[in-house]
């Protein structure tokens, strides 16, 4: 087994590990980084995985994911968890580095708690950059529509608006980018190449859903799928979508 086959073992049966951490994944864009993973032993035995890049001797969770800290077996406690940060500190003066930039794995992603190295940070003296917010519904206790939300659906009803699951990635991608232009004067970080690549690889992770009218797209959803959750990797809708309510029925299916 070579270490490419190792390490996507080990983060299949991690009690934090996700397909992103894969490195079928990972690798995709594998150009635009320097790649610097880490993998951590204990007595030969594999304890840990930390995805990570180097550019000017700064080390970062690495830049083509949303998020990379410490990926962790089920073995994984606090004093451990303790002793590969002092470990990772050790690596990082022998290759000169002075400064990691982490991005820990948001808990809703953990198959059970893997917290060990938000404690390990605080000992180590690190300081908090930046924080995201995001939104997370609990599907047992969900958000009711809105009455604004609920004419939106029996608006795209009424219109005959559509739903299925698509492989036009390429028409995606177009919507999206308008969309992103338009809103934020921004593209999408992916490409169709590399979201039909990335689907073909994780065709159980990475599903995209349309509504449509009369074959026209008007709204979609790439989702990523998770173990124990589904997240909105992208969302958009047209101007004519948002009029007759597409991305309303789309999110309610």
């Amino acid at each position: 087994m070579n270490l490419k086959e190792y390490w996507n073992l080990f983060n299949q049966n991690a009690k934090n590990g996700i397909f992103m951490f894969d490195r079928n994944y990972m690798d995709y864009h594998a150009d635009r980084f320097i790649d610097h993973s880490l993998m951590f032993y204990e007595d030969s035995k594999l304890i840990a995985l930390l995805p990570l890049n180097i550019k000017d001797c700064v080390l970062y969770s690495h830049q083509g994911l949303t998020f990379g800290g410490f990926i962790v077996d089920y073995s994984m406690r606090q004093q451990k968890m303790l002793e590969c940060f002092c470990k990772l500190q050790e690596y990082m003066r022998e290759i000169k580095s002075n400064r990691l930039i982490y991005k820990s794995i948001p808990h809703i992603y953990h198959k059970v708690s893997a917290e060990e190295d938000l404690y390990a940070l605080f000992r180590s003296g690190a300081k908090i950059m930046r924080i995201d917010c995001s939104a997370t519904i609990y599907l047992q206790n969900p958000i009711r529509f809105s009455e604004l939300r609920k004419r939106g659906v029996k608006k795209a009803l009424k219109n005959e608006v559509q739903i299925e699951s698509s492989t036009n990635f390429p028409a995606f991608i177009t919507l999206l980018n308008e969309v992103l232009q338009t809103k934020h004067n921004t593209q999408a970080v992916h490409s169709a190449k590399e979201l039909e690549l990335l689907h073909n690889r994780f065709k159980e992770n990475i599903t995209l859903y349309i509504a449509k009218q009369n074959n026209e797209i008007l709204a979609a959803t790439l989702l990523f799928i998770y173990p124990n959750l589904v997240h909105t990797q992208y969302l958009a809708t047209s101007e004519k979508g948002r009029a007759v309510g597409a991305l309303d029925l789309l999110i309610k299916t």
